[in-house]
């Protein structure tokens, strides 16, 4: 009856220790082309939903936003100087920052006003990238997807992995 016991313990940490090789073996016997492919379906699929949630959100809310062709969209609500801003310019922002969903995640009234230079990567790429069509003084809502946010990463605070974030801001004209 031991001996039975024993045997059936062995077998079963055999079968066990056997299981946890296969998909081993498996992920080994991938090619370069094959893991390629399947990253890029996954990531076809994550922007494709994304894209989704931001064209349910614009619809929703009954916004007529520009989309430029890395995917920030943006709609300027209030028209502010004729002053455009440029690369290498210092800007001023008060915002409010709230996930797709509607959840406030940071603002100027909280956390202080925002000031960077523009074109210098001290902010998501998205936030950047829309200062360059707006003018100071301006008031607009931005649609900034994952990757020109905070990616897949979020921030390590407040902003988890994969977000796209809604920015309400106001460019300070103090210049």
């Amino acid at each position: 009856m031991k001996i039975a016991v024993k045997y059936l313990i062995f077998m079963l940490l055999l079968a066990f220790i056997s299981c946890g090789e296969k998909p081993q073996k498996q992920a080994e016997t991938l090619s370069k082309s094959e893991m390629k492919s399947s990253m890029e379906k996954a990531n076809r699929y994550l922007l494709n939903e994304e894209e989704t949630d931001i064209e349910n959100y614009i619809k929703r809310h009954g916004l007529a936003m520009t989309s430029t062709g890395t995917g920030l969209r943006y709609q300027i609500l209030k028209q502010g100087s004729e002053r455009k801003i440029g690369k290498g310019e210092r800007v001023t922002l008060e915002y409010e920052l709230h996930s797709i969903a509607g959840d406030l995640i940071y603002s100027s009234e909280n956390e202080g006003v925002k000031d960077f230079v523009v074109g210098e990567g001290a902010v998501e790429s998205g936030l950047d990238e829309a200062m360059t069509y707006l003018h100071r003084g301006d008031v607009a809502k931005l649609i900034i997807p994952f990757h020109l946010g905070f990616g897949l990463h979020g921030d390590d605070n407040r902003i988890p992995e994969y977000a796209t974030l809604v920015y309400t801001i106001k460019i300070i004209d103090n210049q």
